[in-house]
Order: C-alpha cells, then sequence, then structure tokens
C-alpha cells in the first residue's frame, strides 16, 4: 500500500483543503510583495541570488543596458500586470501611440461579444479597463497612475480583461494556435483553462497573441541557467522594435527600463 494511502481520511474534503492552501500562499505573497514595486536598481535583485554565480553574470549583463526595473507580485497574473503598467506609463510619458491603442481598446468589448463572450460577464471589467486608460489620456500624475494601477481592484480587473483580450484573439485565429496547443486539447479548452483563469502563468502563446492584438511589441529578456553570461532576448513579434521591455526570471516577469 502507497504511504500517502495511509494518511488518507475519506471524511475530509480535500478540494476545500487545498483551496484554504492555495488562499493562505496567496495571502501570504500579497502581504509580502506590491503589485508593482516602485523604481530599484539591479543591485536589490542581485541580492536575491548572492549565492548564484550563474544569475549574478546576467545581472551585470542586464545593468550594462537598462536603467532600473520594477518588480510586480509573483501571483501568476506577473505578465499580464506588467505589460499593463508598463505600456500605461509609456503611452503617460508620451502619448504617440494612444489614439491607436484607444480605439483598438475601445472596440475590444463588441469584439469579444461577436466572438460569444457574454456580454454582462465582460461589461463591468472593460469598463474599468478603459477608465484606466481614460485616467492615462487625461494626463493623469505619474504618482497618480500608480496609486490607481496597484489598487487591488482596479489592477485584478484590468488583468482579467487583458485575459480576455488574449482569449478572444487565440480563439479568433484557432486555426494559426491550435498548432501550438498541447494535451489534444482546442484552443477554446486551452482558453478556458491556461488564458481566462486569474493567477495561470503566462508563456510564449499569451504573449504571442497579446501583441497582435492590441499591436504592441514586447522584448522579454530571458535570465536562464544557459551558459552565456548574457540573458537571451525575444523579441515579440520577431524582427519588432519593442516599446515594453520585462525581465523573465523562472516562473516570473518584472519590467525593465532601457
Amino acid at each position: 500500500m502507497a504511504e500517502g494511502a495511509l494518511n488518507y481520511d475519506p471524511s475530509k474534503n480535500y478540494d476545500d483543503q487545498t483551496c484554504a492552501q492555495q488562499r493562505d500562499i496567496e495571502k501570504a505573497i500579497a502581504d509580502e510583495q506590491p503589485l508593482v514595486s516602485d523604481i530599484l536598481s539591479f543591485d536589490e535583485l542581485k541580492t536575491e541570488y548572492q549565492d548564484d554565480e550563474i544569475f549574478k553574470l546576467k545581472i551585470d549583463d542586464l545593468k550594462g543596458r537598462y536603467k532600473h526595473m520594477r518588480k510586480t507580485r509573483g501571483d501568476g497574473n506577473c505578465f499580464f500586470r506588467a505589460f499593463g503598467f508598463a505600456y500605461l506609463e509609456q503611452l503617460l510619458n508620451n502619448n504617440t501611440d494612444f489614439p491607436r491603442f484607444k480605439e483598438i481598446a475601445s472596440k475590444s468589448k463588441d469584439e469579444l461579444v461577436a466572438l460569444g463572450f457574454p456580454q454582462f460577464t465582460i461589461e463591468d471589467f472593460h469598463e474599468t479597463f478603459m477608465e484606466v486608460i481614460e485616467k492615462v489620456e487625461k494626463k493623469c500624475t505619474n504618482e497618480e497612475f500608480y496609486q490607481l494601477y496597484t489598487d487591488q481592484g482596479i489592477s485584478d480587473y484590468f488583468v482579467v480583461y487583458l485575459r480576455l483580450i488574449v482569449s478572444g484573439h487565440l480563439q479568433k485565429e484557432e486555426d494559426f494556435f491550435i498548432h501550438f496547443v498541447e494535451g489534444g486539447r482546442t484552443v477554446k479548452e486551452f482558453c478556458n483553462q491556461e488564458v481566462e483563469p486569474m493567477h495561470k502563468e503566462s508563456d510564449h502563446i499569451h504573449i504571442t497573441a497579446l501583441t497582435a492584438a492590441l499591436g504592441v511589441n514586447i522584448r522579454v529578456e530571458y535570465m536562464d541557467r544557459g551558459d552565456t553570461p548574457k540573458c537571451n532576448q525575444h523579441d515579440f513579434p520577431d524582427g519588432s522594435r519593442p516599446s515594453v521591455y520585462l525581465l523573465y526570471r523562472p516562473s516570473h516577469y518584472d519590467i525593465l527600463y532601457p
């Protein structure tokens, strides 16, 4: 008999127990980490890896090419949270791309409804999404933007809507993306399981879909354990000139400032 079977108690609800443990973990993360940090130097990142010679070399590489960074909360939403903050902060300080982006954002709700998303479900998320964008349009201060974006309720609604945009694009371009979905799932099943739920981590397929849906180019610097002392770069889409720069370290995304 397996050791785990000896400890199995049929009177316990293990699903509830697992959910409770997950909530405790999320609360601990929330208590320790802001949604988006203040601007930080790379020396602070280096203290996390003070005994890791490979990562210290890669941080030195980043220091030579970027001015500073912001950390994001490690709650599974870090890619969407980091992207939203970095891009809107950029629009706040240089709004040449703003009219194009606002038009896409405004039309996105009707496009999602046309794809079969229930209007009553997405309406509140879209409304909050547009409220944040309109605050940027009115040129709020950087401090006001930071306070707005790091409000838990507002920030989570913004992240949810970015997830819906990605889901919509994946389903609209199903014939292309089906080749990148593993496990014999349909694109819709993948979206239901890996894109739309909060706290689900993001991968290449999410980034590819987001850049295509919004027309915003992203560069990701991958801090991995490869032999080279430099981080590997990947631009989405390939060959594009990036406007948002993100750092990926194992299972996590942060914001970079070139």
